[in-house]
C-alpha cells in the first residue's frame, strides 16, 4: 500500500527503466522488404510510401548490403515483372525477377543475409488476383492455383532462397509447397506462412509499390474477415499441420489481439507484418509535424514485439536501425 509501495521508484532514471524493461527490440528482430522491378534501371521512389523505392536488379545487392551493414540480417523479396499474363507465368521462371534477385544477393552476401521470398501470384497476373481466375463467376479457383504456387516455391528454393513465405491464402498452399520442396530435395528450407492474413484496407500503398491492384472485385473471398479471431486460430493450426515452420499475422497494428492469441496458443515462431498503410500513415502525420516520427516508429514496433512477434516485417527497418546507431 502507498506510501510503502511506490511504483515510480523503478521509473526514476533512464538506467533503472532500461534495467527493468520487460520488452525490447533490436535490428535482429526486423525483416526489411525489397521491391525489385525488372523494368527499371535506376531506383524509383514510391510516392505513397515515403522513403521506400522500387529497386532495379542491378541495385538489389547494394540495397541488401546496406541492410546488413545496419545490422538487419533478413530481407523479404517482392518481384515486379516486366510481363504479366492470366496465370502469372513470370513468377516461376529460372531467370525471372525474384529468382535473379535471390541469386545476386546470395552470390554476393552468402550467409551474411537471410533471404525470404514472397510466394504469391498477384504481382504477376494481369488481373491482379492471387491465383487462377474464373472470369464467368469472377472468382479465384483454389485447387488449380496450388500447383502453380508449388512451382514458384521450387524456383525460389533453386535460386537460393533461405525461407519460402506463401501469402496467397489458398487452402492447402502450405501442404502443396512443403511436398514440392521435399520432393525437389529442399526439405531443409523452412516455410513462413502468411497464415492469418486479413482482407485489410491497410494494404493500399503496397499495391502501388508492387503494381498488384486487382481488375475486379476484391480479395475478401480468400483473405480473412477483419471481424474474425477464432478463425485465425483455425487457419494457423491448419498451416502448422501442413508443415509451416513459422506463421505470420498481417497486418500488425490493427490485429495485435490476434498476434497475442496465436503466439500464446501455438508457441511457434511468429512474425507480424507492419504493413504499408501502417507505415505511410505515420510517415504522413510526421511530415505534417503532428507526430514525432522516431518516437511513434519505436512505440509501434515495440507494441508489435510486446504482443508476441518474434520477428517484424517492416518498412521502418532501416530507419529504426539508423536511429539505434
Amino acid at each position: 500500500m502507498y506510501p510503502e509501495i511506490r511504483m515510480r521508484r523503478l521509473r526514476s532514471s533512464n538506467k533503472i527503466r532500461e534495467l527493468v524493461r520487460e520488452t525490447s527490440i533490436s535490428t535482429s528482430d526486423l525483416i526489411y522488404p525489397i521491391f525489385v522491378d525488372e523494368s527499371i534501371s535506376v531506383p524509383q521512389n514510391i510516392a505513397s510510401m515515403p522513403g521506400m523505392q522500387r529497386i532495379p536488379l542491378e541495385g538489389v545487392v547494394d540495397d541488401a548490403k546496406e541492410s546488413v551493414d545496419l545490422g538487419i540480417s533478413a530481407v523479404m523479396i517482392f518481384g515486379i515483372p516486366s510481363k504479366k499474363d492470366e496465370s502469372g507465368s513470370s513468377a516461376w521462371g529460372e531467370d525471372d525477377v525474384v529468382q535473379s534477385a535471390v541469386r545476386e544477393i546470395k552470390g554476393d552476401l552468402g550467409k551474411d543475409i537471410l533471404v525470404i521470398t514472397d510466394v504469391c501470384l498477384c504481382e504477376y497476373t494481369s488481373h491482379g488476383h492471387c491465383g487462377v481466375v474464373d472470369y464467368d463467376s469472377e472468382s479465384v479457383l483454389n485447387d488449380p492455383t496450388l500447383p502453380l504456387l508449388g512451382k514458384v516455391a521450387m524456383s525460389h528454393a533453386k535460386a537460393g532462397a533461405d525461407v519460402i513465405a506463401p501469402s496467397g491464402m489458398m487452402d492447402g498452399m502450405v501442404g502443396t509447397i512443403r511436398s514440392s520442396l521435399d520432393i525437389g530435395g529442399f526439405e531443409n528450407v523452412p516455410i513462413m506462412s502468411y497464415a492469418a492474413k486479413y482482407a485489410s484496407s491497410f494494404y493500399g500503398p503496397f499495391r502501388d509499390a508492387a503494381d498488384s491492384s486487382y481488375s475486379f472485385g476484391d480479395r475478401s473471398a480468400y483473405q480473412m474477415d477483419p471481424g474474425n479471431s477464432n478463425e485465425a486460430l483455425r487457419e494457423v493450426g491448419l498451416d502448422i499441420l501442413e508443415g509451416a515452420d513459422m506463421v505470420m499475422v498481417k497486418p500488425a497494428l490493427p490485429y495485435l489481439d490476434i498476434l497475442y492469441r496465436i503466439k500464446n496458443e501455438f508457441k511457434l515462431p511468429t512474425a507480424a507484418y507492419n504493413v504499408s498503410g501502417e507505415y505511410s500513415m505515420l510517415k504522413a502525420a510526421a511530415s505534417l509535424g503532428w507526430l514525432d516520427e522516431r518516437k511513434v516508429m519505436y512505440e509501434s514496433l515495440l507494441s508489435i514485439k510486446r504482443a508476441g512477434a518474434d520477428m517484424i516485417l517492416t518498412y521502418f527497418a532501416k530507419d529504426f536501425a539508423k536511429m539505434l546507431k
